[in-house]
């Protein structure tokens, strides 16, 4: 199998990562930020960004051209997620990408929705229902039963945001582009659906998991560049500490978990199985965390400063642990196939 990319996919990319240098760069990030800040951590995501994205085909991509979408698939859809994460685009990117052609205005970019995984007891968090207009609900059967067949039989449901806004409590979020709410399993039986989608909940949290683990791979790979760049510049001892062997180490290493994690995901997005999916998850999540870790140490003092970027990358890659992410599911199923 060729994992190379195609000439149509790297004019994919390189048209989203010119729309993003011209419409959200540095300067739109930190002000982004600091209108988060100044709002008491309720970050919304900028519409002109939002509807410039539903413009380029983004949120519409898997959509059939007839529908007016694109009609590409989850590959190609991974690799505009990666390039997004590396820009640390704020919103709910996946949840309005997943609800195209089922919720009015989410493949324009008009509609804002967000998701909420409501499997187990619960709580359960949901990013940036401040600013949504819909809510992805995803439950259980209600039966309370873990088999094969429950989880396949679970349900994908539509709420208007406001409905669940009544019920939920904020929750302030390590990252401030990233807004938390929670709800329990007793708020969650009170919210009204204002629609079904004809999606089984199972498929539709695997293509969710190829997305976000896309994001925190630009993640990862924007943390790279940015160490890289740093031990270029830096000099101490009259040489850049790029040329210094724990900082060529720590450089090395972080590409190396980058890379892996690219490969686990396109390997993810090409075959949509459920062990490819959870080892690509796994290995993202490892790969945005410790090359956070990393790049901190190779920026040294200067990291932790609010002025300095690497803070907000830092933030982005904790978000998966605060908002529960299940890896020692995804652990104990990979051992299970593996064993």
């Amino acid at each position: 199998m060729d994992f190379r990319l195609t000439d149509d996919q790297r004019a994919l990319v390189g048209a989203l990562r010119d729309l993003l240098a011209a419409r959200f760069d540095r300067t739109a990030l930190r002000a982004a930020v600091d209108a988060a800040e100044a709002e008491g951590g309720t970050a919304i995501p900028p519409r002109d960004i939002w509807r410039a994205l539903g413009e380029t085909g983004f949120f519409g991509l898997r959509l059939p051209e007839a529908d007016g979408g694109v009609g590409l698939g989850l590959p190609e859809a991974a690799l505009l997620f990666e390039e997004a994460g590396g820009a640390l685009v704020p919103g709910p990117l996946t949840a309005t990408h997943l609800a195209a052609g089922v919720v009015p205005g989410a493949a324009t970019g008009e509609a804002v929705v967000t998701l909420l995984d409501a499997r187990g007891a619960g709580p359960h968090s949901v990013a940036h229902l401040d600013a949504a207009d819909a809510v992805l609900v995803l439950t259980d059967t209600g039966t309370g039963s873990a088999t094969a067949q429950a989880v396949a039989e679970a349900a994908v449901t539509v709420a208007e945001a406001s409905a669940v806004r009544r019920h939920a409590e904020p929750l302030r979020s390590v990252d401030p582009l990233t807004p938390l709410h929670l709800l329990t399993a007793a708020d969650i039986s009170e919210i009204t659906v204002s629609g079904i989608v004809p999606v089984r909940a199972v498929a539709l949290r695997r293509e969710a998991a190829v997305l976000e683990a896309a994001q925190r791979v630009g993640n990862a790979g924007r943390m790279v560049r940015m160490a890289v760049q740093h031990a270029r510049e830096r000099e101490q001892f009259g040489r850049p500490i790029g040329s210094f062997q724990a900082v060529k180490h720590l450089c090395a290493e972080m590409l190396v978990r980058a890379e892996l994690a690219r490969t686990a995901l396109y390997a993810a997005a090409v075959t949509a199985d459920p062990y490819e999916t959870a080892a690509a998850r796994l290995l993202a999540d490892e790969a945005a965390t410790r090359n956070a870790r990393d790049c901190l140490q190779v920026f040294g003092g200067m990291g932790f400063t609010w002025e300095a970027d690497v803070q907000l990358h830092i933030k982005r890659s904790w978000i998966p642990s605060v908002c529960g992410q299940e890896s020692a599911a995804d652990e104990d199923m990979l051992a299970e196939w593996l064993l």
